[in-house]
């Protein structure tokens, strides 16, 4: 909340030439690219039922429980005062506060409870809204959410799990889930000498009962309640105190997914021993734990052997939320510049009244609104899609990987150059801009780092060439309306002609260049001529920079600093 009259006469000089507090904000109401994409791309519901959010999220209250959960870090419970194991991890009140506000109005939920209606707008839509009260806390809603895929390939897991799943109360007790209120997910997959190289997992899964497994593998029929045992190391498992965590084992078969719940089926504390919470750079208000299964009981999920490409599915969920997160943290980021520049004064005027001051935060507005309209469409893929329009499957498969690539790569600079907006007081832990930095590198490494989400694009490219076409044809609209998107088209056609042996080189450009394309006929085909203009010209045009702030003579500035807010 807003300190109450502090004192601005000090002893040896006034505090003057300062922005007043931020205050309560909407961030729905205040963000017209926002307003306009859900107007465009989603049923109208999904705003109606998205406007509280936005007006609580941007509270002083909530935004001041985000700082709080950054500033005092999860810490590990081992043992009870006795010495019994516990293996938990305890967490600030503002952590919990912060889940209530997601889960208890069911924003894990909706994209299945109205799936295929706009539930995937609306999920996207308010993790963007979220991610601007703290992103760390929207992990383990991100995976509760696309844990959902994944247990459908389980009768029996589904009608076991998916109630609590989709359940919208957050309860964050430890005990086993039939006695809990709602449930959380949570996922471990990588390991030491892996990596993002899934196939070198060597976490060993063993049947309770050999003769049972045995004819599983003959029969691909479902497991029964017998049971794995699960034996090894994860380098990284992110939200550790989650109800349950999919995870890759070995088996006969080749790799399996398998489900592991914190309790196990009698009602005792699974073997899943938390070895240490990761110190991370940024991230800090939620836990990553580095765990060793010892025998950790687990239920199989999915045909065996089929493990990678099970826990996939929830991978693309997950990947277009780390697609949206970035751009929320932006978002974020370009009101706390704005705010400022409007109100803070130097050579003898306002900041936001300088040109070379406009040329910057126009530049990082267009940046937010390109990375919102591509995620909002990437959305709408998904959830037309689920109602088995295969042309937007196709467009499904591909854009989750184009926005990832993206918009984590433009993240880090934009938070550089936000904080350069603010000077010296950007810099310092009080501002949020440094909380934004150091989380801004998270999402382009956790679900595939940059190469491998690269190497995955060209694997879409090649395994499904409907992918291309479908993109293809959402860009067509614009063609013929802005030269520079047409060149850039016509030169991403000439390359994809060519021999596929010569595109791994060049899959970053690749992907960069889709995405850019994307985005601007997006906006060509949606945005005000301002937007689109400035757009293709500042990213696709012959003065494109990697450099924010470096506009064309004559950009419309006002123009775009005039849709940061209503």
């Amino acid at each position: 909340m807003s300190d109450h009259a502090p004192r601005t006469r000090l002893a040896t000089h006034r505090v003057t030439n300062q922005p007043a507090p931020g205050g309560d904000r909407d961030l729905l109401g205040d963000d017209p690219p926002l307003r306009e994409a859900l107007a465009r791309e989603a049923p109208d519901w999904v705003a109606r039922r998205l406007a509280p959010l936005g007006r609580e999220a941007g509270s002083e209250r909530i935004q001041a429980l985000g700082e709080a959960a950054d500033r005092h870090p999860p810490t590990l419970r081992l043992f009870d005062r006795h010495g019994r194991r516990l293996d938990e991890v305890s967490y600030h009140p503002a952590y919990h506060e912060l889940m209530h506000l997601a889960i208890d109005r069911g924003w894990h939920a909706v994209a299945w409870q109205e799936e295929g209606r706009g539930g995937h707008q609306a999920h996207v839509a308010a993790l963007y809204l979220l991610t601007q009260a703290e992103p760390g806390f929207c992990c383990p809603v991100t995976m509760t959410h696309a844990a959902m895929p994944v247990l459908r390939h389980s009768s029996r897991a589904q009608a076991r799990w998916a109630p609590g799943l989709l359940a919208w109360d957050y309860d964050p007790r430890a005990l086993p889930a039939t006695e809990k209120s709602g449930l959380t997910f949570g996922m471990a997959m990588t390991e030491k000498q892996g990596g993002s190289d899934l196939r070198a997992t060597s976490t060993q899964a063993d049947p309770l009962a050999a003769t049972r497994a045995e004819s599983l593998a003959a029969t691909h029929a479902e497991p029964s309640d017998d049971g794995w045992r699960l034996t090894g190391h994860k380098w990284f498992c992110s939200a550790p105190m989650s109800d349950a965590f999919l995870t890759l084992a070995r088996t006969d078969d080749g790799l399996g997914c398998f489900l592991v719940p914190r309790f196990t089926p009698d009602g005792e504390r699974n073997a899943i021993e938390l070895q240490r919470l990761k110190e991370k750079c940024g991230n800090r208000a939620n836990a990553s734990a580095e765990i060793e299964y010892r025998g950790a009981w687990a239920e199989p999920i999915g045909a065996p052997g089929r493990g990678i490409a099970t826990l996939l599915e929830m991978v693309q969920q997950t990947r277009l939320d780390s697609a949206t997160a970035p751009v929320g943290m932006m978002r974020q980021a370009l009101r706390v510049a704005w705010h400022h520049v409007r109100e803070r004064h130097a050579f003898g005027r306002a900041l936001a009244e300088q040109p070379l001051m406009q040329a910057v935060v126009a530049d990082l507005a267009l940046e937010v609104e390109a990375g919102l309209a591509l995620v909002m469409r990437a959305a709408r893929a998904f959830d037309g899609a689920a109602r088995g329009d295969e042309n937007e499957r196709a467009l499904a498969r591909l854009l989750p990987a184009l926005a990832k690539y993206w918009h984590n790569k433009r993240g880090p600079g934009f938070m550089a150059e936000a904080m350069e907006c603010l000077g010296g007081i950007g810099y310092v832990e009080e501002s949020p801009l440094a909380r934004l930095y150091r989380e801004a590198p998270v999402n382009s490494i956790w679900e595939g780092s940059g190469n491998v989400i690269c190497l995955d694009v060209l694997r879409v490219l090649g395994r499904h060439p409907e992918a291309l076409a479908a993109c293809w044809q959402a860009m067509a609209p614009a063609r013929g309306e802005d030269r520079r998107l047409d060149a850039a088209l016509t030169e991403l056609e000439r390359l994809l002609a060519g021999p596929a042996e010569g595109l791994e080189p060049r899959a970053r450009w690749l992907t960069q260049r889709l995405a850019q394309c994307l985005q601007a006929a997006l906006l060509v085909q949606h945005a005000p001529s301002e937007v689109a203009d400035t757009f293709c010209a500042t990213r696709l045009g012959n003065e494109a920079s990697p450099a924010y702030g470096v506009l064309p003579s004559g950009s419309p500035c006002k123009a775009l600093l005039a849709r940061i807010e209503s």
